[in-house]
Formats: C-alpha cells, sequence, structure tokens
C-alpha cells in the first residue's frame, strides 16, 4: 500500500487532505502538533505528534521512507531544505503555497497592496508564469517565494507539486473572512456598505477543492507550480448575498464606488480596487481537476462552524490572527456615524 505522511493534518486544508488521501487508499500518517484525529478520517488513518521545526523528529517520522508528503504548514526556505534534506526517503511532496507570490511585473503584489498605488495590476487570469516576488525571509510571501525556489530547484531530486492557494474558505480557518458577513448578521445588522460597488474578486479557494487537487497531485507526481483555486471567484455582493442565504436573513447593501470611504467603512477582507483572479487550466489539463464543491454549496458548513465558535467566545479570541490583520473588522460605531452623516 502506498504510504503518506501528511504534515499539519489537524487544521482547515489538512484534514481534508487527509481524508481524500485516505479514501484514495493511501495509508496516511496525520501528524500536527496536537497529535488528534477527526471524526471524519476513514479508519486506518494513523497519528502523531509532530513539531514542524524539530528536524529529528520530522526525520523520524518519515522513517525509512514514504511515497509522499503532504506540508501544509511550510513556510520558509528552512522547511523547504527540511523536505530536500529527506528526498532520498520521499517519493514526491506536495506543498501549499500561495497565490501571494505573483508580482505584476512592476515591482507590485500583496507586500506592497498599501502604499499609494501599490495594489498589483495582474492579467485576468493570472497563470503559473507570471512573476514571482524575489525569495527572501522578510514577509509571508517572499518566505513563500524562498520555499517555492528550494522545491523547485529540487525537482529532480524531490518532485514537488507547489498549490498556490487563493483567499482560503471552510471550517477551521485562522482567518475566516467569512465572518465579515456572519457575524454581522448575527447582531442584527441589516444594513452594510461595501467599497468597490461590491464588485471585487479575490479568488476563492474551498478547503476542500484543494484537498482534492493534493489527491490528483499525490497520484501524477511532477516538480512544478499550480495554482489552486476555485471554479469561478464571485464578488464580495454574491459573497454577501449568498451567506445571506444561508443564514436566512434580508440585509440592504449600500455599494460605494472606489475604495473605502474610511478605514473602518466598507472594506472586506476581500476588497480589491484590481482583481485577483487565477487560471486553473493548468490544473484541469496535468491533473484532471474538477473542483468538488462550488463556494455558495460550501457556505452551509463554514457558517454554522463560525456560529458555533461565535456563541462561545469574542471575535477576537477566537481568531487573534484575523484581529491582528483586519483590527477594525466590525467598527459599527464608524458605520453608524457614515450612515447619519451621508443621510443627513
Amino acid at each position: 500500500m502506498r504510504r503518506a505522511v501528511v504534515i499539519g493534518a489537524g487544521g482547515q486544508i489538512g484534514r481534508p487532505a487527509v481524508a481524500a488521501l485516505a479514501r484514495d487508499g493511501w495509508e496516511v500518517t496525520a501528524a500536527s502538533r496536537g497529535g488528534g484525529s477527526a471524526g471524519d478520517w476513514p479508519d486506518g488513518v494513523r497519528t502523531e505528534r509532530l513539531d514542524r521545526e524539530d528536524d529529528a523528529a520530522l526525520a523520524a517520522l518519515i522513517g525509512d521512507g514514504c511515497d509522499l508528503v503532504v506540508d501544509v504548514v511550510a513556510y520558509g526556505a528552512r522547511h523547504a531544505r527540511q523536505l530536500t534534506a529527506l528526498a532520498d526517503r520521499i517519493g514526491s511532496a506536495v506543498v501549499v503555497s500561495t497565490v501571494s507570490v505573483y508580482e505584476d511585473g512592476k515591482g507590485r503584489g500583496f507586500d506592497t497592496m498599501e502604499e499609494p498605488d501599490g495594489f498589483p495590476e495582474y492579467p485576468v487570469p493570472i497563470g503559473e508564469d507570471q512573476p514571482t516576488v524575489p525569495p527572501g525571509d522578510a514577509t509571508y510571501s517572499t518566505g513563500k517565494a524562498a520555499l517555492e525556489h528550494e522545491l523547485l530547484a529540487a525537482g529532480d531530486r524531490l518532485p514537488t507539486t507547489l498549490l498556490r492557494a487563493g483567499a482560503i474558505h471552510g471550517p477551521r480557518s485562522p482567518l475566516p473572512r467569512e465572518l465579515y458577513f456572519v457575524k454581522r448578521n448575527l447582531d442584527g445588522r441589516r444594513r452594510r456598505v461595501v467599497a468597490h460597488r461590491g464588485e471585487s474578486l479575490f479568488h476563492t479557494a474551498a478547503a476542500r477543492n484543494i484537498a482534492e487537487l493534493v489527491r490528483l497531485a499525490a497520484a501524477r507526481p511532477g516538480s512544478r507550480a499550480l495554482n489552486a483555486c476555485d471554479p469561478q471567484p464571485p464578488t464580495v455582493s454574491e459573497i454577501g448575498a449568498a451567506i445571506d442565504a444561508v443564514m436566512g436573513v434580508e440585509t440592504e447593501t449600500v455599494l460605494v464606488d472606489g475604495p473605502a470611504p474610511a478605514p473602518s467603512v466598507g472594506r472586506t477582507p476581500w476588497s480589491t480596487p484590481r482583481p485577483v483572479v487565477c487560471d486553473m487550466s493548468s490544473a484541469e489539463r496535468e491533473l484532471g481537476y474538477r473542483p468538488v464543491v462550488s463556494y455558495a454549496d460550501s457556505l452551509p458548513e463554514t457558517v454554522d462552524w463560525l456560529t458555533r465558535r461565535l456563541s462561545a467566545q469574542d471575535w477576537r479570541e477566537a481568531f487573534p490572527a484575523l484581529a491582528r490583520v483586519y483590527p477594525d473588522l466590525f467598527d459599527y460605531a464608524a458605520e453608524d456615524a457614515w450612515f447619519t452623516a451621508r443621510e443627513t
């Protein structure tokens, strides 16, 4: 039986990836910091505790060898070298990267978005041959670029498929963008304001679709980078409407031309002045990829998970990573003041 090791198995992508591989006939070892098991994993999945930073522990986990390593928590050149150091014991790898490695050819990327005229102008859609930011260790994006650089350079020793994920969504997300609409609905906010006329496109990526790409890449090893996103990205307005439908509420959305009228008014986690849309034809051609779930169909489980998390604790405690990135996500006082000024 083919043996697979999944690093980061307890998280948003790791859990469905383990399930997809196990259902496909792999003997899976699910490694995570906690070492726990998911209730929906098939019988036979083995669990192990692993500190991702411990080289010796990782080597012991791989043991005499495995056919596949799936790494969803690799973030830089050091993690790439951990894997390549074990290349003689690993058949192939699938490693999760990000669309934020792309730059627009003018030195603009995700790291320059907050600068004047810093938002990148990508082609629509973005192909995998789009230039990437220089590898480094200063930011998340440059770290992922360094990860990619190291692994692709070692492709003759360790064939690795890099999956460049978009705006990942699904249960257990540390950065659940859907909270923007879910919490407002739970708080009884029936009126909201959205920048860029609600037409922003930031390509979404269901964790279950990424897991399907993991499964397909595992069966077709190679050295390559592939976009990993949903079939069609919804606009911000479509996302809000879909969440409303799941929650059974009616809302009024005030659409604003151009950017957010104030720093904490109208800016959603998907709001972009220019589209970020990825070409999925390479994954379709090379792997036979077909999405297993649409954005709208994936929402009920996400909304249910978010609702249950919010019932137990404050959103900042439940999602500290989201609160760090978007500290003013729910500045209702500023929104009300803007509405009042607009109506007078």
